[in-house]
This record gives structure tokens, sequence and C-alpha cells, in this order.
């Protein structure tokens, strides 16, 4: 990030700022800026971007660059894919923890047809429908559908619980069980088997494991996310093959067809209280299960395997004190508790609070918003005013919000207890993952995941699980390669 001494150096053609504040906090009158930047020549300034942000950069290293050469956290450029995928790729670009809220104002921005950024995956992988995700919430459809996901949700509430322990507790036996006998053990695939299992056991009480789809689930949610993500996905393949299999065409959808039945099929014979609240609310039984798919594997089961390894990560390698000390919290406030867990038990640990927050904030597993102006606005950083126009298309990349200098001290450093206290509970609100403010709850008005509470949830149940489960490694560096603390 550039500092603030050397931003007021390169300040030109600076504008009295009009009366207009777009910021929850009364600063000083700051300048008013044009967004430098620059989107290079037609279709060639959109593949050089792409290619920066993919191979020749990657994908922080291309934001920093473009923050010291402009000297700004608010600038213009391409985003991926771009040709020929994305009909426009050009953005403005907020990269700063001031900029970035205004992405979740839909009073000021527009959120149709954006989950994905600057294209939108075809309907032909949701049913013909366009999903929740898609929709702006001055659409009819919007309330209904995340109405209906909130019902789904509280349906569920008394399995989470006793099903996230059956699930992963097996998980984790059954990987203590493979390093003791081999010396070495693969997580990735027992673990998205472990997450499969367990959404649909909660959400839906049916076991996949027992059913026509049986262990398939994740290999096929999978294949699927990747025909919707690949635009923006990498696979670590040669540049140029890769860059063209993935980034200039999108993959045909009849080729993830059949799977994508498999996954619809098991649901609709499974969340059959939720398709009947559907009718009730004048959803159909078919719009509303391709629905519970997208909800259930894309953004459940999408979110949960991303996060989990992201936790793993960062509380494995901050050392073994905190592994001990989030044991010892755990382990006494559920013996206070007579040797049982609950929501209002959860709520007494401070810090496996705080570590879960932490997480999100240094490594939140969703990185892009999107948002279309709904009419000119005034956007502040920290430094400056830019002015955007109705229309533009404005693009944030949370993990520089969420590691802002200016809000956070040691902002790169994993710090365990950074929210705990008053003082840090105060930074909450600054915590971005759900597409809204942690201090916020969703509603059908916004955007805001409609499992925010949800994954937190389990994200706290999955360190107490490790607290219930001794996990035995062989070696230091396994414990790292894999972040799991040494309880």
């Amino acid at each position: 990030m550039a500092s603030s001494a050397t931003l007021s150096s390169r300040r030109t053609n600076v504008q009295v700022r009009p009366s207009v504040t777009v910021s929850e906090l009364e600063k000083p009158e700051l300048p008013l800026k044009s967004i430098p930047g620059d989107y290079g020549l037609p279709f060639i300034g959109a593949i050089k971007d792409r290619l920066d942000y993919f191979y020749n950069q990657g994908r922080d290293e291309f934001f920093k660059f473009k923050i010291q050469k402009y000297q700004s956290t608010v600038l213009r450029t391409n985003m991926p894919p771009g040709p020929f995928i994305s009909s426009n790729p050009k953005v403005v670009a907020l990269l700063d923890g001031k900029s970035f809220p205004i992405l979740f104002d839909v009073s000021k921005v527009e959120k149709k047809d954006l989950f994905t950024g600057t294209y939108m995956s075809s309907t032909n992988l949701t049913g013909g429908y366009r999903i929740l995700s898609y929709l702006d919430p001055s659409e009819p459809k919007h309330a209904k559908l995340k109405q209906l996901l909130f019902f789904l949700l509280k349906s569920s509430r008394d399995r989470v619980l006793p099903e996230f322990k059956a699930c992963y507790t097996e998980l984790f036996k059954t990987v203590e069980y493979e390093l003791a006998e081999k010396g070495k053990c693969s997580f990735q695939t027992p673990s998205e088997q472990a997450a499969f299992n367990f959404l649909a056991r909660a959400f839906f009480d049916s076991n996949p494991v027992d059913s026509k789809l049986g262990t398939d689930g994740p290999s096929l949610a999978n294949k699927w996310v990747l025909f919707q993500l690949g635009p923006i996905f990498t696979l670590g393949l040669p540049k140029y093959i890769e860059d063209l299999l993935l980034h200039t065409f999108p993959l045909p959808s009849f080729l993830v067809k059949k799977d994508y039945k498999k996954l619809y099929d098991f649901f609709y014979e499974s969340a059959g209280l939720v398709l009947d609240e559907a009718e009730k609310m004048g959803i159909s039984r078919d719009e509303a299960c391709h629905n519970i798919v997208f909800a259930t594997c894309f953004n459940s089961f999408g979110g949960v395997k991303v996060f989990f390894p992201i936790m793993l990560k960062w509380i494995g390698l901050a050392g073994e004190n905190l592994h001990l000390s989030l044991a010892k919290e755990i382990r006494s406030v559920i013996k206070s508790n007579g040797g049982e867990l609950s929501l209002s038990a959860m709520e007494q640990m401070p810090l496996m609070k705080s570590v879960v927050y932490e997480s999100f904030r240094i490594d939140p597993p969703v990185q892009f918003q999107y948002g279309k102006a709904k009419k000119d606005l005034l956007i502040e950083s920290h430094h400056t005013v830019y002015e955007v126009k109705e229309g533009e298309m404005l693009f944030g990349y949370q993990p520089f919000a969420t590691k802002d200098p200016n809000i956070f001290e040691r902002a790169e450093e994993f710090v365990p207890d950074r929210f705990m206290g008053v003082d840090g509970e105060k930074l909450l609100k600054y915590v971005l993952w759900s597409n809204g403010p942690e201090t916020k709850h969703p509603t059908v008005a916004d955007k805001q995941c409609a499992g925010k509470d949800f994954v937190t949830l389990v994200s706290r149940l999955l360190w107490w699980n490790f607290s219930d489960v001794t996990i035995r490694l062989k070696s230091k560096s396994d414990r790292h390669r894999w972040g799991w603390p040494s309880l």
C-alpha cells in the first residue's frame, strides 16, 4: 500500500469537494480527483491484464503493482476473463477498507448478474434459471428465494451440532488411522466427503452415501463448479494452454449435464420439506430445487471446502502455544457446561471466536465483490474522493480491504486474539467475508450471505472437534503441511 505522504506528494488538479458524504466516518474535507489507471488498447489491454493477473505477476502482485504505479487504492483496470467470455472487462477497482464497503449498499450499486464478476455462467448449468446469487434485491423473486434459504436454515438447526460431530469425528478418526498405518494420508478427499455428507444430513436429514449418489457428491459438485468458475480459475496447466482452455471460451455446459442431473435428483428426493414450503411461497418445486442445489453445492460446500483448509493453515502455523490455549479454553467451557456443547457454551470461548474471525479477515473465502453504479457516486479512499459515473462497474478485492494497514495494526500478520475484548469487538465491522460487515445480519433486502451465521457456527465447531479428537501427526513438518494443531 502506498503511504499517505507518497499519495499527497502525487496529487494534481485538486478540486473543491462537493458536500456529499459516502463514508460512515466524519473526516476533514478530502480532495476530489479523477480515477487514475487505464484499460490499454481495446482487446489487447484486456488480454495483457489477464495474463499478468494469472501468470506474469499473480493476483496480489497484479494489484500491488497498479497501486504503486498510480499511487492510489482506487483505480481503473481490466478484470479477467476478458475476451471472449466477458463483453466488458473494464472496472473501477476498490483496494482498501474505506472504499470497499460501498459494494454492499444496494441503494447505490446494482447486483444483477454480477455474482461471478464481468461475466455470467450459462443458465444451462442451473436448469435454465437465474439463481438467487445472480438476482438484485430489487427483483421480485429475490426476497422469496432468500426467505426460502432462511427457512432451510431454520428447519435444520437441531441437526447441525450432532451431524457435524458425527461426520467430522469420523473424518479425524479415518485420517488418524491412515497416519498410524501408512505414516501419511490424503486430507482433501475425505474432508470433502465429510463436508458434503454433513451438509446433506444437517439440511435435509438425508445421507448421500445411502442414496444413488453414493460417495460421488463431492466430485460431481467440484466438476459442476469448475464449469462456472473456470474463467477465473487456474489449474496449474501450461500458461497458454490453460488460458485458451479456461479463460478464452466458456466450457460447454453439456459436458456436465449428466453430473448435474445426479445432484439435482438427490436433492429433489431429499428436500421435500423445503420444496413444500417453496410451493406455499409461490415458487415452483423445480426452480426451488435448482436454487437448493446451488446453495448447498456451490455456496455451502464450496465455502467449507475453501475456508476450512484456510483456517487449518493459519491456526496450524500459529504454533503450539495457541493450540494448547484453544484446547484449554474449549475443554474448560465444555466441562463447566456438564460435558455438553451448546450454542451458549461457544459464546463463552472468546479466543476460539477470535481465531475464527481472524481467519476470515486475513484470508477471506470470498475474495471478489462486484456492483454496478446505479447513479453518479462519490467514493472515498483514505486519502481522496473519486467520482464514479452511473453504469460503471465497481470491483473490490477483499483481501486488500481486510488487510488494510490504515484499519488494522500488524495487518499482514495472523493475530489470534485480535478480536477479543471491547476494542477487539469494535473491529468486527471490518470483517467482510459474508458480503457485509460481521456486525450485521442478512435480510431479504440485501445481498449478505443468507448462511452467514451458519458458516461462522460450523467454523467454530471444527475447533471443538479438534479438542475432542486427538490427532497425532508424525512430525512438525506434517503439522505445518496440513495446518493441524498438536492438541
